[in-house]
């Protein structure tokens, strides 16, 4: 009984001849149900890079997010509340950020410079600010004006859209430091 156990042993386990410390390593096959699960993967591998890569029919994950920032920015674009987050999305469209420029080049060069470094008005693109750096902040700041100081309410001349459109711009110059107008209001660290 013995010779046959050690024959049907010796049929599955295969001696490769190591030996380490006492221990033997044998050349076992692999289990069935894992050879099939490698076999299955490499083959969705293959299929996946055809899909995205080579046959370019399927979205890629960058494609994807991309869609799905554009369709933020779309419904910020529309929505009539004005917080800090439809603000922030409104100051990474390109296209929104290209028409604030045009407005902050008809309205704003005058006081704050050509790309808001401070001329009469403040340097927007320090540190620091007078009314606070929350993309709100600016949109009140914008909207009701400083008389005090010589600035305008635009709101009654730009209406909201336009008024939010020229802050998404002004939140593009925060950080940019350029030489300009001395600080000026509170240092803010962090940004928006």
């Amino acid at each position: 009984m013995a010779n046959t156990s050690e024959q049907s042993k010796s049929n599955i386990d295969v001696d490769t001849g190591h030996d380490y410390d006492g221990i033997h390593e044998y050349d076992n096959p692999l289990p069935r149900w894992w050879l099939i699960i490698f076999w299955v993967c490499i083959a969705f591998g293959y299929g996946y890079w055809i899909h995205f890569h080579v046959a370019g029919t399927g979205k890629s994950e960058i494609a994807e997010l991309q869609e799905q920032q554009a369709e933020a920015v779309k419904r910020a674009a529309n929505a009539k509340e004005v917080t800090d987050d439809v603000l922030t999305l409104l100051s990474k469209d390109p296209e929104t950020t290209a028409a604030g420029a045009k407005l902050f080049a008809t309205n704003c060069v005058v006081c704050h410079g050509a790309n808001g470094e401070g001329k009469i008005g403040p340097n927007l693109t320090d540190a620091f600010w007078i009314h606070g750096n929350k993309p709100t902040d600016i949109y009140k700041t914008v909207s009701t004006g400083v008389l005090e100081k010589g600035m305008p309410a635009w709101l009654p001349v730009l209406g909201p859209d336009r008024v939010r459109t020229l802050v998404a711009f002004v939140i593009t110059r925060e950080g940019l430091n350029l030489p300009g107008k001395e600080p000026q209001g509170v240092r803010v660290t962090g940004g928006q």
